[in-house]
């Protein structure tokens, strides 16, 4: 029998020190204004649950094309803070690749000069969401055309970084090929499998049009997909196709890793763990922790849609606790969405609740610092939130 995977503390506290410090660094060399756009001070603002990066007129937050000079360094060090190395150039890139959509779509859709401001390498928004501070609960985020990276610290203890999405087109950009890897590796694990294993991945022969958790806050106990990609036209799903492609987080479909010999179930954990190991090492390697001990039978990998490269395909990886979507249906395989997610901690909503209910939705800390510690009964420094908090541990489902 395996050991039991050990459970996911989320503490981060070198990873979180250097975001607090560069979020304050940065805040502190904008204007009024632009400090305004760039800050919402309620955490619980809706607006921090949309974490679609489709191409939007209404961003929140403040755009790099707004920062100058030193302000632009601040802004990439605190990007690199929340990823790994690779993970920091895998978003620099699909960055980057703006520019090779502009070039292409000058021609291919007749944007003309309007394409340099719809395909901007500029065009990231960067968004802080409650009061960054000592021993507080605050979120940032970086959003724009095929990336949203969400982070929220819990208590100024404890760092989510889901959902975290990238995508990517033409595939390859040149030398650019943020998300070819992980493409290729995923076709190459399922031409690895035997006619009979390859049967037990494919749930469907038609891919999503896109995620099929959508773009939800919290996965919940069954998602379908939409029919359509918003803003892409030419490709729909049928409500079969959807019923077929739906993921039950009871009972996943595709295949077991139960069902797997020891190098395939190998094969789909690093697939797994390449797009986790996107995130600061700090989080990640409690993660892999994770993954690698806990029981095969708990992992599951679908394929959808065609099986080479130029068709349209789709595939996932689930744990108990993570869910990775690579969706490459639109332009015939050259046009891909990848996201993965916590199923219990998407935008730290487990860590949250927990926090909330010991604490209160702002704390007691600054209180207990203003208030004078009477020897009484009711003092604030009796009080139970006095205590070092628990480290939150995930129920058993």
């Amino acid at each position: 029998m395996p050991n039991p995977p050990k459970a996911v503390t989320y503490e981060a506290p070198r990873t979180i020190k250097k975001m607090l410090f560069t979020t304050w660094a940065l805040l502190d060399t904008l204007s009024p204004d632009l400090r305004a756009q760039a800050h919402i001070p309620d955490l619980a603002d809706p607006r921090r649950e949309d974490w679609d990066f489709i191409p939007k007129p209404d961003r929140t937050g403040v755009p790099l094309s707004k920062l100058v000079g030193h302000q632009r360094t601040l802004a990439q060090t605190l990007l690199k803070s929340g990823l790994s190395l690779r993970g920091y150039s895998q978003v620099l890139s699909v960055m980057a690749t703006e520019n090779i959509l502009r070039e292409l779509e000058v021609v291919d859709r007749e944007f003309g000069v309007i394409a340099g401001e719809f395909r901007d390498p500029d065009a990231y928004w960067f968004t802080f969401f409650g009061r960054p501070a000592f021993e507080d609960t605050w979120g940032w985020r970086v959003i724009g055309h095929h990336l949203s990276l969400n982070f929220t610290i819990v208590g100024q203890t404890q760092l989510t970084v889901t959902p975290l999405a990238m995508g990517a087109m033409p595939i390859p950009a040149g030398v650019l090929d943020p998300l070819g890897r992980p493409g290729r590796m995923a076709l190459d694990l399922l031409h690895s499998f035997s006619p009979d294993l390859r049967t037990q991945a494919v749930i469907h022969d038609v891919a999503p049009a896109d995620f099929v958790t959508r773009q939800v806050p919290r996965v919940g106990a069954e998602e379908w997909p939409d029919p359509v990609d918003l803003g892409i036209v030419g490709y729909t799903t049928t409500e079969e196709d959807r019923r077929k492609l739906r993921f039950v987080r009871s009972a996943p479909s595709g295949i077991s890793g139960a069902d797997l010999n020891g190098s395939e179930l190998a094969a789909v954990r690093d697939l797994l763990l390449h797009y986790i190991e996107t995130g600061p090492e700090e989080i990640t390697r409690q993660y892999r922790n994770q993954v690698l001990a806990e029981d095969p039978a708990k992992l599951h990998f679908a394929w959808a849609g065609g099986t080479e490269a130029d068709t349209a395909h789709y595939y996932r990886i689930s744990t108990a606790d993570l869910l990775v979507e690579a969706d490459n249906a639109v332009a015939a395989g050259q046009h891909v969405h990848t996201v993965w997610r916590d199923l219990n901690n998407d935008l730290g909503h487990d860590l949250l609740l927990d926090h909330y209910s010991r604490h209160g939705h702002h704390g007691e800390h600054l209180d207990r610092r203003l208030i004078s510690n009477r020897a009484t009964a009711d003092s604030p420094l009796r009080t139970q939130a006095w205590y070092p908090p628990q480290v939150y541990v995930r129920p058993e489902r």
